[in-house]
Formats: C-alpha cells, structure tokens, sequence
C-alpha cells in the first residue's frame, strides 16, 4: 500500500516539475496514434489502418512482452517489429520488464533501458529506441531528469492536448479505448487541438472488434484516422511530431 501511495504521490508531483519545458510555434495542429505494449493487432490492423490513411504510429515496446501471451492479448513478433520498422512507424520504448518507472532507482531504470535497447537492436541494427512511455501511465519526479537524458520524450496517460508551453518529458496523452472514450469525446479532442493549435495524442493497445479493456475497436480508430483527415490535421509520429516543432 505504502508502495502504491508514493507511486500516485510521485506520478502527480511529476506533473507539476517540468524537466524539459518547451514552447510549441503558433498554430500547427496535428495527431500522433501510440500504441503500449504492442498487441499483435495493433501492429497488424491498428497498423494497417494508419498506413491506409496516410500516418504512422508510435509503439512503445518492452522485450520482455515480445511474442508472449497475455491475459488479453498475444504480443508481437520480433518479424512484426521489422516490418513495422522498415514501413515507417516507430518503436519507442518501455521499460524492458514492463515495471513501473516509480518503483526504479536510478541504477535499476538505466538497466532496464539498456536491456531494452540491446534486445530492439539485436532484432535490426537501425533500430533506435528516441522516445519513452511510462508503463502503466505513471511517471516518476525522480526518474524525470534520469530519462531527459536518454529520450527526446517521456508520455504519460493524463488526457488532454499539448499546448503551449509542454514538458518533453510528461507528455499529454488520451485514451483511444472504447471503454473510456465515444466518437463525440474523440470529436472533442480533435476540435480542442484545432482550437489550441496544439499536438495530440492518443494512446491504446489493441485493435480488435471486441477489444480488452484497454483497447479499441477499428471502428473507432478509423473514425479517429478520418476525424484527422476532416480537419486536414497531420497524422505523425511522436518522432516526427519532435521534429516539426524543433524539440
């Protein structure tokens, strides 16, 4: 219990401490898909949707989840991760166990980052893991100015658009989860990026008809995909979405 409460206690003062704070130019609205550990469908059909119209995603992988079964999903495979890598998408980084930043020291987040990195390189060299996402959306005050150092960006899950003046390093990020959202919230979200300027983000794990908890169904990730298109929003990863705005 005591472990659970410092983990809110950090995740919400790391909120508030911005470690890499960065002002966004005027008025450039776009859209970035992340998915989290990497169910097989998100890198099939979440995948082959983005493609269709035109984006690429951002998947936030650990090695350790790689073509293993869970409770709700299967993972990727390692040729998966190719092929997502060779067509344009980004594999961006957890950490390799998939535990909690909050519940690492310094010494234990630099090893699960290098065991990840070593595991993503050894599947194809050019592979370079830039961006990080918290597991399980929470983020550490602590482990801030440690992953500022290693990753271009840190994405947590608390929603809303990035605007203004962001941190790199707590990333704004809404659920594209059936469970959580409906196309009217999906709406909104699009309609408040335009409004802002700013940079959107979704984030999910699986693509399917009947999608866990966590996930959602291609239905809604198209209308996603077209609500972008509607208002001529670019579709980027969060690599490209770095790039654009000179992060």
């Amino acid at each position: 219990m005591l472990s659970a409460l410092n983990g809110r206690l950090s995740n919400r003062l790391a909120r508030h401490f911005r470690a890499a704070p960065h002002r966004l130019p005027a008025h450039a609205p776009m859209v970035s898909f992340t998915f989290d550990d990497a169910p097989d469908s998100a890198a099939g059909e979440g995948a082959s949707l983005l493609e269709a119209h035109g984006g690429r995603g951002t998947f936030y992988l650990a090695g350790s989840l790689i073509d293993q079964p869970g409770d709700h999903w299967r993972g990727l495979s390692n040729d998966a991760i190719v092929r997502l890598h060779r067509d344009g998408h980004e594999i961006g980084c957890h950490t390799f166990s998939h535990l909690r930043a909050v519940d690492l020291d310094e010494g234990a987040l630099a090893h699960e980052i290098e065991r990840n990195r070593s595991h993503f390189s050894a599947i194809d060299p050019s592979i370079r893991l830039e961006n990080f996402a918290y597991p399980y959306g929470l983020a550490s005050v602590w482990r801030k100015p440690q992953l500022a150092r290693n990753f271009h960006s840190a994405r947590g899950i608390l929603p809303g658009v990035n605007s203004d003046v962001i941190d790199l390093q707590f990333l704004r990020a809404s659920p594209l989860v059936n469970r959580e959202i409906d196309i009217s919230g999906v709406d909104r979200y699009f309609d408040e990026a335009v409004a802002s300027g700013g940079w959107l983000i979704f984030y999910g794990h699986d693509v399917v008809d009947e999608p866990s908890p966590y996930g959602c169904t291609p239905a809604l990730l198209r209308h996603a995909l077209q609500a972008a298109e509607r208002r001529s929003m670019p579709i980027v990863t969060v690599a490209e979405a770095l790039r654009r705005i000179g992060a």
